[in-house]
């Protein structure tokens, strides 16, 4: 079988890093019509980052208001 066929490689997968916690995962057969706006790993990490402001650093450090 070609992967024109539908066959995948288990061992030649795209690898993404998560956002959150930016360790790689795979690509998933459920994602296959979503890949390219997958953002997270889990559904815990995509929790995490809606709660987390996007940039603590830049919220306001010690050093900007001296």
């Amino acid at each position: 079988m070609s992967v024109a066929d539908g066959f995948r490689n288990p061992h030649n997968l795209p690898v993404k890093t998560c956002l959150q916690c930016h360790r790689p995962f795979c690509w998933r057969r459920k994602w296959a019509r979503s890949w390219d706006e997958v953002k997270y790993c889990s559904k815990g990490c995509k929790h995490r980052a809606q709660k987390t402001p996007a940039n603590i650093c830049a919220a306001g450090s010690v050093e900007d208001e001296f």
